[in-house]
């Protein structure tokens, strides 16, 4: 049997990972699990942040099931933090896959023009973002290092307190809405 692969999607909003996911998942056969249309399906014109969590970790589950059976899985999600990056590294690692991180860059301005064409073009799939929370977004983002973008960095311990990535993973998305 083929090792699958997991592949992550690392960018801010409207960089181009959804149609690249889109694209990855005909070209690998894979299984595509996009948080977006996640919470549109379950929550419409909301976007609760105590939900995307919760989906968030769901859908990691459903990812690592899929690469134990031998699927290839694309996770779509922004992935801001180099810590998320390394407890998906890691939990794929232990199940005998590989792992590619693809990292979608975006200018401020050619964000905000493709914000405001999909919301004119298709709001059913996004929700207003001001120019404001696009710069808060950018902020929080951790650039992969080359390192991480091709597999040859090591993997950081767990962050403080927390013995193994499989705890943090479970503290950073939690099984259910508190």
């Amino acid at each position: 049997m083929k090792r699958p692969t997991l592949f992550l999607t690392v960018g801010l909003p409207c960089a181009g990972k959804t149609t690249a996911a889109r694209r990855m998942e005909i070209e690998h056969g894979a299984l595509r699990l996009t948080k977006d249309e996640w919470v549109k399906a379950l929550y419409g014109a909301d976007n609760p942040p105590s939900a995307n969590d919760v989906i968030e970790g769901r859908l990691i589950q459903i990812g690592l099931r899929a690469l134990e059976l031998g699927t290839n899985v694309v996770i779509d999600y922004g992935l801001w933090s180099r810590d998320e990056r390394s407890a998906l590294r890691r939990a794929a690692a232990d199940r005998g896959a590989a792992v590619e991180l693809h990292y979608f860059e975006v200018t401020p301005a050619e964000q905000r023009r493709r914000a405001d064409r999909r919301q004119a073009e298709a709001p059913h799939t996004t929700w207003p973002m001001s120019d404001a929370e696009l710069a808060e977004s950018a902020a929080f983002l951790q650039i992969p290092t080359r390192g991480e973008l091709d597999g040859s960095e090591p993997l950081d311990d767990p962050p403080a307190g927390f013995p193994t990535w499989d705890a943090w993973r479970a503290h950073r998305w939690p099984s259910s809405v508190s």
